[in-house]
C-alpha cells in the first residue's frame, strides 16, 4: 500500500489516494480472492477423481507443484501482488500494456524480495505461455477478457474474473466455448457493495 501510495504521486496508478479506502477498495477486494483461489488451484493439484482435499495437504501428498497465475492488466498489481505476497507456491505474472505499471510490479518484485513475482510489458494476445489461472480484475467485459486471453489459458486452466455486481448482461454475451461453472459471491470488510468471481473454463 506504501508502494502504491509512493508511485501514484508520479504515476498515477490508482485514481483512491485516501490510505483508508485504499485499503478497503483495493488490499482487502484483492484479500477476498485468495481463500476462493486456493480452493480451484487444490482442485487442479489433483486427479479429477480425487476428493478435493486442502492446497498444502495436495501440495505434500504430490509433492511440491508450481502454480502459474496471470494478472490481465494488474494496473497496480491488484489482485496480483496480493496473492503473490500471501501464495507463496504461486508464480504470479502481471501483463499490462502500460510500461510504467510493470516497470512498478517488477520494483514491488524486488522491494518486498517476491523472486515469484514479476512485471511483463506486453498485450496479453501476445501471450501463449499455458497459466493455470487467468484472472483480471476490473480489466474488461467477460467476452473481452476471455478473447483476448485465451491463447494464455492452460488446457486445464480456469479464468477468474472479479467483478462488483453480477454482470448478467456480460454472461449472456459469451460463446459456447466459454464454460461459466461457478459465480461466487464475495464479502470485502468494510466494503459496502457487491463483489463477485466468475470462474470459466476454455
Amino acid at each position: 500500500m506504501d508502494l502504491i501510495a509512493k508511485w501514484t504521486k508520479v504515476y498515477n496508478l490508482t485514481a483512491v489516494r485516501d490510505a483508508n479506502e485504499m485499503l478497503t477498495h483495493h488490499l482487502l477486494d484483492s484479500l477476498a480472492v485468495v481463500v476462493p483461489l486456493r480452493r480451484e488451484l487444490a482442485k487442479l493439484a489433483l486427479p479429477e477423481t480425487s476428493p478435493v482435499v486442502p492446497l498444502g495437504d495436495a501440495m505434500q501428498a504430490g509433492g511440491p507443484r508450481r502454480f502459474n497465475l496471470l494478472d490481465v492488466g494488474a494496473g497496480a498489481g491488484l489482485p496480483g501482488v496480493v496473492i503473490a505476497i500471501t501464495c507463496p507456491e504461486v508464480s504470479v505474472t502481471c501483463v499490462d500494456t502500460v510500461a510504467k505499471k510493470a516497470a512498478f510490479i517488477q520494483q514491488v518484485a524486488a522491494t518486498l524480495r517476491l523472486t515469484h513475482l514479476k512485471g511483463l510489458h506486453a498485450r496479453v494476445e501476445s501471450l501463449t505461455q499455458p497459466y493455470d489461472v487467468v484472472c483480471s480484475r476490473a480489466f474488461a467485459s467477460l467476452l473481452d477478457f476471455t478473447t483476448w486471453s485465451k491463447s494464455a489459458l492452460a488446457s486445464h486452466g480456469v479464468w477468474m474474473a472479479m467483478k462488483g455486481k453480477h454482470p448478467d448482461q456480460e454472461l449472456l454475451a459469451l460463446p459456447q466455448s466459454v464454460k461459466v461453472f461457478h459465480v461466487e459471491q464475495l464479502q470485502v470488510p468494510g466494503l459496502d457493495a457487491e463483489r463477485c468471481i466468475i470462474w470459466m473454463r476454455g
